[in-house]
């Protein structure tokens, strides 16, 4: 990791901060920090940066999470969790035997495209609840419970590949019409569990290692700081505004990896 400047040192904290701030609350900022993780890795390190952005995010985001399951230990709606838990962690083994077949820089821009489409897709999925029905008026969307399992399987494998499982969870959390701080609580603990079986896996990976810790115990600050400071944004903020721009963001981001 010598090959980071102080550029990429200034993104990287961003980035951090930013996932800090998603999980405290501040809807649809984690995947900027997945783009962004992706893009300067990419810069700093070659085609084979774009791999080593998911075992580098990691740390940072079992640090942010634990920092938010703090913050909302008290908002937690358990039975989603044993709802969702059985089939993401089918769809992280799913995801880390996938993985496997992207290592390698001459494989690398292809995860970086996949990357990038999940991120679109994701993005899109958002968009489409938000669509206006029958009457000119936008539909409250609700999906019934047994989509859990085909939700927690792609969230699985989306957050093995890419830490992009966000908007798939918050996706189905949304359409079960939880309670705002429920909602918060009942994603950080999903999360937590989820991000800390991942540490074997993308350790027999390659991506994540000692040298990467090194660098994400600079990372942890900004991460938890940001989750520190999200719950006061969260009720003052206009947050349907804040979310409409990072989703731009997380488009703008998504198109360049791909193209």
């Amino acid at each position: 990791m010598d090959e980071l400047t102080v550029g990429h040192w200034v993104f990287l904290c961003l980035g951090a901060a930013i996932m800090g701030l998603s999980k405290g609350g501040v809807p649809g900022a984690g995947n900027l920090t997945v783009a962004l993780y992706a893009l300067v890795l990419e810069d700093a390190l070659g085609p084979v940066g774009v791999a080593l952005s998911v075992g580098l995010l990691l740390p940072v985001l079992i640090s942010a999470d634990m920092a938010s399951t703090l913050i909302y230990r008290r908002h937690v709606e358990w039975v989603h969790l044993r709802r969702l838990l059985p089939f993401f962690a089918v769809g992280v083994i799913l995801g880390w035997w996938l993985f496997d077949f992207f290592q390698g820089p001459a494989k690398a821009s292809t995860l970086k495209g996949l990357i990038g489409c999940i991120l679109l897709g994701m993005t899109a999925l958002r968009f489409l609840s938000l669509l206006p029905f029958r009457g000119g008026r936008a539909k409250e969307l609700s999906l019934p419970a047994y989509l859990g399992p085909p939700f927690g399987l792609l969230g699985g494998v989306a957050t093995m590949l890419a830490n992009a499982a966000g908007p798939i969870a918050q996706f189905y959390l949304l359409s079960m019409k939880l309670p705002k701080y429920a909602f918060i609580g009942t994603s950080a603990w999903l999360f937590l569990i989820v991000n800390i079986s991942k540490v074997p896996l993308m350790w027999e990976l390659g991506i994540l290692d000692l040298e990467v810790l090194g660098v994400c115990v600079w990372l942890f600050i900004p991460a938890v700081l940001g989750a520190a400071v999200a719950p006061l944004l969260v009720r003052p903020i206009r947050q349907d505004i804040f979310e409409y721009l990072i989703w731009f963001f997380i488009v703008l981001a998504g198109l360049r990896m791909i193209f």
